[in-house]
C-alpha cells in the first residue's frame, strides 16, 4: 500500500474506539435518581427511553458501518474526512440527551435531536458516496456500489428524521415516534451490503463461506 493511504482495517478500529467512547459518555450524563427504589427510575423513565433509542442508533450505524468497510478496497484523504464527519454528528448524540433529560423533552432539543439524525443519516450517505467514487477511480468499479444500488431507502430516512425534526415542535412525542420507526427499518443490518460481502467471501473461498 503506497504511503499516506490508510488501511480499512484501521479506519474501522479508529470509528470503533470513537463510538465506544460516545457509548460511555452517553451513559455517564444519565443523572442519578433523587429518591430510592422503583419511584426514582420510574422518574427517570422518559430520559432511559430517549438513552435507549440512542443507544440503538449508534448501534445501528456502527453495525453498518462494520458491514460497509468489508467492501472498501482503498482509504485516502477524502474517506477519512468523511468518516470523521459522521463521527462528528454521532459525538452529538450524548450532549443532545442531556438536554432533553433538562428540559424535559420540550420542542427544541426534540427537534434538535432530529437535526443531530439528519446529520448523521446524510453524513453515512456521503461516505457510500466517497468511498464508490474513489474506489470507481482506482479500480474501475466498486463492490458496495453494487450493493447499495437504489439509495431510495436512505432519501426516506433523511425526510424522516426532518419531518421528525418539524414536528417536534407541536408534538415533540410524535417526532420520538418517527425517530423510532426510522430505526426500526435500520435495526436488520443493511442486507445489500451482507449480500455482496457474501458473495466476496465465496469468490476468495472457492464457494464456501465458512471460516
Amino acid at each position: 500500500m503506497s504511503k499516506g493511504v490508510m488501511r480499512p482495517e484501521r479506519l474501522s478500529a479508529f470509528t470503533d474506539g470513537v463510538l465506544a467512547i460516545v457509548l460511555t459518555i452517553m451513559v455517564l450524563e444519565l443523572p442519578v435518581p433523587h429518591e430510592r427504589g422503583l419511584a426514582g427510575l420510574h422518574e427517570l423513565g422518559p430520559l432511559l427511553g430517549a438513552y435507549a433509542l440512542s443507544f440503538v442508533n449508534i448501534g445501528i450505524f456502527w453495525n453498518n458501518h462494520h458491514h460497509l468497510m468489508h467492501l472498501v478496497r482503498k482509504v485516502d484523504g477524502r474517506v477519512l474526512w468523511a468518516n470523521l464527519f459522521l463521527l462528528f454528528w454521532l459525538s452529538l448524540v450524548p450532549f443532545v440527551i442531556r438536554w432533553i433529560g433538562e428540559a424535559k423533552f420540550s420542542a427544541e432539543p426534540v427537534a434538535a435531536y432530529g437535526v443531530i439524525l439528519t446529520g448523521a443519516a446524510i453524513a453515512y450517505w456521503l461516505l457510500e458516496r466517497v468511498i464508490i467514487i474513489v474506489d470507481v477511480a482506482e479500480e474501475g468499479e466498486a463492490p458496495l456500489e453494487l450493493a447499495v444500488g437504489s439509495v431510495l431507502r436512505e432519501r426516506l430516512s433523511m425526510a424522516a428524521y426532518m419531518t421528525g425534526a418539524v414536528f417536534a415542535f407541536y408534538a415533540p412525542w410524535i417526532a420520538i415516534a418517527i425517530y423510532i420507526a426510522v430505526s426500526a427499518t435500520w435495526f436488520v443490518p443493511d442486507r445489500r451490503v451482507e449480500k455482496e460481502i457474501e458473495k466476496a467471501v465465496e469468490e476468495e473461498g472457492g464457494g464456501t463461506t465458512g471460516p
